[in-house]
C-alpha cells in the first residue's frame, strides 16, 4: 500500500485553519445508504482557534479544543460543534491574546502591566494548559475531553456544553495522564502518568478509576493508584502518549523522547519556553519495554527488556499468547522527536516543501514486538520465541537484559499508519487480525487503510482531494466475525460544495456505504468516540 496520490493544489491547508462554533445543528446531504442499526453520535476532538488577535498558535497541538459531532438518527445526520470553554479559551478570547502556554507557543504577561508586575508573573511560574483538544472518553456516565495535563473537561454529550474542569492532582498522585486510556469489561478505566514525588524522585503511575457507582457517586472520587513503574531517568521522564494493557499485564514502553525537568521547572517561567522546548532526546539508551501484572497489581522487575530506538505514540493492541506478550506499535525510527516536524508552518507550506521537509524525519514503521513471559535464563545468544506466526525475537545477553527485534507489519516510504483502531469492545488484550488506521503522506492525512496484522495484506479508502480522518470502528449488533461493522471518519474535501463530510465505510472491504455532507469546512480532528 502505497499512495500515489499527490497535492499540489494545498487543498489540506484547510484543515489548519480557524472556524467559528455552530449555533445550531445544520442537515447533512446523505447520498448512500447508512446502516439503520447505526443511530448514535460520532464526537471527536481537534483544534479549531489557531490564532487569537494578532497572536498565532504555532503547533498542531496549540488550536483551541473544538468538539465536533455528527448525529444519526432514524436516517438523517446532522452535525455540530462548539468551543470547549476551557480557562485557556475563555481567558485568550477576553483578553485577545494568548494567556496560558500551549504544546509549542509561549504565552507572555500582559503588556500593559508595569514591569514589576510582569516580572512576577515570570517568577511565580507558568500556568498548566486545560486546552482538551486531544481526545473525548466516557468515564462512568459522564463524558469527558482530555489533553495530556492533569486537567480535564467535563462536557454534555447532547448539547456540547462546558460543565466542569477537574484537576486529578487532587485525586492521584499523577502531573498528568494519556488522553488514550483502556476500559476493562466491568467498565473501569486505566490509564498512565509521570509522577514526581520526593527529592524530585520520578515513576509512572498506572492509575485506576472505578466504572459507573450504583449511588451515583463521582468514580473520580474513587480513584486510585494500582501500580508504578520506574524511571530510568531521575530528572528526564519519557514523553507517554498510550501504553499497553492485556487481560492479565500492564505494558510500557519507555523511549528516548524525554522531558528535561530542570527546564520545566526553572527556565519556562523566566524564558517564556513552552513544553515542546522542554523536549530533548537520549540517543543513547534505545527503548526499554516494561511489565506488570494487573490483578494483583505488580511490576516485574527481573523481566529487564531492550531495542533500538523509536518514538511512539500509539499502541494498536497487546496479547498473550503461549506464554508470551504480543506487542503491535506504530513507530517512528530513532530519537528524532516527530513533533519537532508538527509545526503549522511546515504543515501549511507548499506540497513540495512538506515533501521535502517530511523527508527529514523519522520513518515510520507498524511492528510487532514479542516479550516471553518466562525467559530460560541458561540460554543467553538464543532466540526465545517460539510463536510459529511471528520474526520477531527475543535474545537472552550476557547482561541479564533481553534484547527485542521485531516483525515489521507494514513499512513504505513516508507512509505512516497511525491513528489505529481496532475492535477495541471484542478485542482489547486479545489476539486479532485487523487493525485500521489512517494514512498519512508525508504528515499529511490522506487516505484510510485496514491492515492484517497476520498476512500484512492491507485495503485502503482513498479520493483525490480528501483528507480524512482517524476511523473509528462500529461493530454490527451481534457480529461474529472480527470486521463486521462500519468504520467513521470525518472527511475535509476544499473547494466541493459541501467540503465536510462522515464517512461510512464497509469496514470488512473498506468499500463506501455512504456520506453525509454539510456546508462546512472541517478543521483537522484528532480522536473521539462513538456514543451509542
Amino acid at each position: 500500500m502505497v499512495s500515489r496520490v499527490e497535492h499540489p493544489a494545498g487543498g489540506y491547508k484547510k484543515l489548519f485553519e480557524t472556524v467559528e462554533e455552530l449555533n445550531e445543528p445544520v442537515p447533512a446531504k446523505i447520498s448512500g445508504l447508512i446502516p439503520s442499526w447505526l443511530g448514535g453520535s460520532l464526537l471527536r476532538m481537534g483544534p479549531g482557534l489557531f490564532e487569537v488577535g494578532d497572536e498565532p498558535f504555532h503547533h498542531l497541538f496549540d488550536g483551541q479544543a473544538l468538539m465536533h459531532k455528527f448525529d444519526l438518527k432514524e436516517g438523517h445526520v446532522t452535525y455540530y460543534r462548539k468551543f470547549i470553554r476551557t480557562d485557556s479559551y475563555v481567558r485568550a478570547m477576553t483578553e485577545k491574546r494568548v494567556v496560558i502556554t500551549e504544546f509549542g507557543t509561549a504565552a507572555y504577561p500582559d503588556p500593559c502591566k508595569n514591569i514589576f508586575s510582569r516580572f512576577f508573573t515570570y517568577f511565580r511560574g507558568i500556568e498548566v494548559t486545560d486546552n482538551c483538544l486531544v481526545n473525548i472518553y466516557p468515564l462512568g456516565e459522564d463524558f469527558y475531553a482530555v489533553t495530556e495535563t492533569n486537567y480535564i473537561t467535563k462536557v454534555d454529550p447532547d448539547s456540547l456544553e462546558t460543565l466542569k474542569k477537574v484537576d486529578l492532582c487532587k485525586y492521584l498522585s499523577v502531573n498528568g495522564v494519556t488522553a488514550h486510556p483502556h476500559t476493562d469489561a466491568d467498565g473501569s478505566i486505566y490509564n498512565i502518568g509521570n509522577c514526581f514525588g520526593k527529592n524530585l524522585s520520578l515513576a509512572y503511575n498506572v492509575v485506576k478509576i472505578p466504572p459507573a457507582q450504583p449511588d451515583k457517586s463521582d468514580p473520580i472520587e474513587k480513584s486510585q493508584v494500582v501500580v508504578q513503574f520506574p524511571s530510568s531517568e531521575r530528572l528526564k521522564p519519557s514523553y507517554v502518549h498510550s501504553f499497553g494493557m492485556t487481560d492479565n499485564y500492564f505494558v510500557f514502553v519507555e523511549q528516548p523522547v524525554k522531558i528535561n525537568l530542570l527546564k520545566f521547572l526553572s527556565s519556562w517561567g523566566i524564558t517564556g519556553s513552552t513544553y515542546m522546548n522542554c523536549f530533548e532526546s537520549n540517543d543513547s539508551m534505545g527503548t526499554l519495554f516494561h511489565l506488570a501484572t494487573k490483578d494483583p497489581a505488580g511490576y516485574l522487575s527481573s523481566h529487564r527488556f531492550r531495542t533500538s530506538a523509536f518514538n511512539l505514540f500509539h499502541h494498536i493492541n497487546s496479547f498473550e499468547d503461549e506464554g508470551f506478550i504480543v506487542v503491535d506499535l506504530c513507530t517512528w525510527k530513532g530519537h528524532d522527536f516527530v513533533y519537532n516536524y508538527l509545526y503549522l508552518a511546515n504543515l501549511r507550506e507548499e506540497w513540495e516543501e512538506v515533501k521535502r521537509a517530511a523527508m527529514a524525519a523519522p520513518q515510520p514503521e507498524v511492528r510487532r514486538y514479542v516479550l516471553p513471559l518466562s525467559p530460560r535464563r541458561e540460554q543467553p545468544g538464543k532466540n526465545l520465541v517460539s510463536l510459529s506466526y511471528t520474526t520477531a525475537t527475543a535474545v537472552l545477553l550476557t547482561d541479564g537484559t533481553i534484547w527485542l527485534e521485531p516483525e515489521v507489519l507494514f513499512s513504505a516510504p513516508r507512509q505512516a499508519f497511525e491513528f489505529p483502531q481496532i475492535n477495541y469492545s471484542q478485542y482489547r488484550g486479545r489476539k486479532y487480525r485487523f487493525a485500521y488506521g489512517l494514512g498519512l503522506n508525508h504528515f499529511i492525512p490522506d487516505r484510510i487503510v485496514k491492515l492484517n496484522v497476520e498476512t500484512r495484506e492491507t485495503w485502503v479508502w482513498q479520493e483525490e482531494e480528501c483528507y480524512p480522518s482517524e476511523p473509528l470502528f462500529v461493530p454490527t449488533p451481534g457480529a461474529t466475525e472480527e470486521d463486521d461493522g462500519v468504520l467513521l471518519s470525518i472527511v475535509v474535501k476544499p473547494g466541493s460544495d459541501r467540503p465536510g463530510f462522515l464517512l461510512v465505510l464497509d469496514a470488512t472491504r473498506l468499500t463506501e456505504l455512504a456520506r453525509a455532507e454539510v456546508d462546512a469546512v472541517i478543521p483537522v480532528t484528532l480522536h473521539g468516540t462513538y456514543k451509542a
